[in-house]
């Protein structure tokens, strides 16, 4: 039984699964979104939601113990300079995993994990179907009246 035992082992020994857990931060950090197995990212999280929250104090010691894990200069500089920044009101949850499909060799289930406010702002779609077309076409028509300067009772 796995009780009280947190994380997974990934098939992998200690130093193994750390060091992979710190390259993914790191792109993760990088590029802002990555593609991974589910249970990679899950695994990935818990490492730099940590993180984001060291960013986020700032100060030499943050930085000194987000260095200890994200070794790469500049994405320890990436995120002491701008994440830190832009989830500086955010109280957690820096994270989103999205689920993909599964990957054709060994039927993995692939996620993509992303830090939230790195994809663009979404636009309204535009409403599909005959009202929304009429409705569209009844504004056009309001609007051309207006233009015109009549004002027919």
């Amino acid at each position: 039984m796995r009780h009280r035992r947190a994380g997974r082992k990934l098939g992998r020994t200690s130093a193994h699964r750390e060091a992979l857990l710190r390259n993914l931060a790191s792109s993760l950090f990088l590029h802002e979104k990555i593609i991974t197995t589910e249970a990679k990212a899950k695994e990935l999280r818990r490492v730099a939601e940590r993180m984001v929250t060291l960013a986020k104090r700032g100060g030499l010691h943050a930085r000194r113990l987000a260095a200890t894990v994200v070794q790469d200069p500049r994405a320890l500089k990436k995120l002491f300079d701008s994440l830190g920044a832009r989830f500086q009101e955010r109280p957690g949850g820096y994270t989103r995993i999205t689920k993909l499909d599964y990957r054709p060799g060994d039927g993995a289930p692939m996620v993509a994990i992303e830090l939230i406010g790195a994809e663009p702002p979404r636009q309204a779609k535009p409403a599909a179907g005959r009202k929304a077309a009429r409705a569209a076409k009844e504004e056009a028509g309001r609007q051309a009246a207006g233009a015109g300067g009549s004002t027919a009772p």
